[in-house]
């Protein structure tokens, strides 16, 4: 049986919040792999989370198809959570994927880097929402 470690305080008590909003969370570690997504982001990304579980930053960023508005495939390093990750700052984009479901959607993401006290780095969040504007 593998050993699960235990998360720092702020992802917890970031994943409690997320599971109250009523805006589609996805939340990811230092490294970039999925911890969590709450309820609404069940309903754009096609699968409950407890479907999915925890995923690592390899698959999130692929098996949702991520592409431009020209329908070309995002690299994982183009997407918003990686440059909140890897640059440590606020990115927005609008971007296209295909839920688990198969469905097509068209985003927008916002996401900001997850700091704890004294700069340690947390990892990141992302707030995103079915943009109907095409």
């Amino acid at each position: 049986m593998r050993a699960v470690a235990q998360k720092p305080l702020e992802i917890i008590l970031m994943r409690q919040l997320a599971s109250y909003l009523a805006m589609p969370i996805f939340l990811v570690d230092p490294r970039g792999d999925m911890l969590f997504y709450n309820e609404r982001a069940e309903a754009i990304l096609g699968t409950r989370y407890d479907e999915t579980g925890e995923m690592p930053l390899e698959e999130w960023s692929t098996v949702f198809a991520p592409t431009d508005e020209h329908g070309l495939p995002l690299p994982a390093r183009m997407l918003p959570l990686t440059i909140a990750l890897n640059e440590r700052r606020a990115s927005h984009r609008v971007l296209w994927i295909r839920g688990l479901d198969g469905v097509s959607r068209r985003l927008g993401v916002t996401a900001f880097p997850l700091e704890g006290q004294g700069g340690r780095h947390l990892g990141a969040v992302a707030i995103f929402w079915q943009d109907e504007t095409q």
